[in-house]
């Protein structure tokens, strides 16, 4: 008589339910995404530690705003409307200083990290060609230059002190009159010292220089420089990946 079969014996795979010749792969489940209200409460939390002052000034910006909004209501009669009007601006108010004050802090904490000027850049808006990485670096003291092209020109941002760095943006410079005569070279130098501007208010200046390219000029000029390489690489110590800032969790994306 045949031995019956033990089920002990029996392989996982045997106890693994059988997928039919036409079924479906079953799909791997996708991580859940932190919901918004989540990322605006951990960006509420960063900021606060480096700037106690925002939830008082976000109150501050909430009431007024309510207050104005039910002052409109009660003169135009209809003070309901106002109200409801009001909350909504009061909050959209509280969220822009939010969103203002978060990316002080971000740029607060990397401050003084080698390749937080490349960093800066990163937060400029479209329109412009940006670098991660440095175009002239000293290794020993780890001042940098980096570059930015857009349509008032080429922009160095250079970081370093000034005295220190000097030599690194003079030599970039002759390089790209060399390549560029018809092309406005600026320079802005970041830190906090006389004359250098503030990594938060760098993309700002940039935006405020007048235009002198058109779209195609910004992308030839653009592909002149990448054509002539020189490309450093980035020394030890510098990566601006580390360094950069995070915009979509600044506004609370």
């Amino acid at each position: 008589m045949a031995n019956s079969p033990d089920p002990s014996n029996s392989s996982p795979a045997s106890d693994a339910p059988k997928r039919g010749l036409f079924s479906r792969k079953p799909k791997a489940a996708k991580a859940k995404k932190p919901s918004r209200l989540k990322q605006i409460g951990e960006v509420f939390q960063m900021t606060r530690r480096h700037d106690p002052m925002v939830p008082w000034l976000m109150l501050l910006a909430f009431l007024g705003v309510v207050a104005v909004s039910l002052l409109v209501g009660f003169l135009l009669e209809n003070w309901i409307t106002g109200l409801i009007i009001g909350i909504a601006l009061g909050a959209l108010a509280a969220t822009l200083i939010l969103s203002r004050r978060a990316e002080r802090a971000a740029f607060a904490q990397i401050e003084d990290q080698p390749g937080a000027s490349g960093a800066a850049l990163g937060t400029l808006k479209r329109g412009w060609i940006t670098e991660d990485q440095p175009v002239a670096v000293n290794p020993r003291t780890q001042d940098a230059v980096f570059r930015a092209i857009g349509r008032p020109g080429v922009v160095l941002v250079s970081e370093g002190p000034s005295n220190r760095v000097k030599p690194l943006v003079d030599a970039e410079r002759k390089r790209l009159a060399r390549i560029l005569p018809n092309v406005t070279i600026h320079v802005i130098e970041s830190g906090r010292g006389e004359g250098q501007v503030p990594l938060s208010q760098i993309a700002r200046k940039m935006n405020k220089l007048k235009g002198e390219l058109t779209k195609t000029e910004v992308s030839a000029v653009s592909k002149r420089i990448s054509s002539l390489g020189g490309r450093l690489p980035i020394p030890k110590g510098i990566d601006p990946y580390k360094a950069r800032p995070d915009r979509k969790a600044a506004r609370g994306r």
